[in-house]
């Protein structure tokens, strides 16, 4: 497995569980684990790491002041789409937690999706060009 330069790292309850939501809503694909301490997947060009807030790796590890790493927050993955109505109805039907309703912007729409652990995926329809 090569890594690439830039990637994401999501702290999450549950590797297993984080897998199967991203595999199955987003299209990800497992480019490597080690059991239930870590993984990656990748879609395209990114590559999202997985952790849970305790264990062996380094992304598990407390800060020097004692405070550990922790899922959720509004950081977020953005995943871009030209059919959101259509997702969003996909995701709702499979039973996929969202944080809001749709919502309208200078730039485009967006919803926020939560992954088993409480960590966002926006999924961004742009508006069309300006005539």
């Amino acid at each position: 497995m090569e890594l690439n330069a830039l990637m994401v790292r999501y702290i999450v309850h549950d590797v297993d569980a984080a897998i199967a939501f991203y595999t199955r809503h987003f299209g990800f694909r497992v480019a490597g684990q080690s059991g239930p301490y870590f993984a990656i997947l990748e879609k395209e060009n990114l590559q999202l790491v997985l952790s849970p807030p305790k264990g062996p790796g380094g992304g598990s590890q407390p800060m020097p002041d004692g405070s550990r790493p922790e899922p959720g927050g509004w950081n977020r993955l953005i995943v871009k789409t030209g059919k959101l109505d259509a997702e969003v109805a996909g995701l709702k039907q499979a039973g996929v937690k969202f944080r809001n309703e749709i919502v309208s912007g200078p730039g485009g729409r967006q919803i926020l999706v939560e992954d088993p652990s409480g960590n966002l995926v926006e999924l961004f329809e742009p508006a069309a060009p300006a005539a």
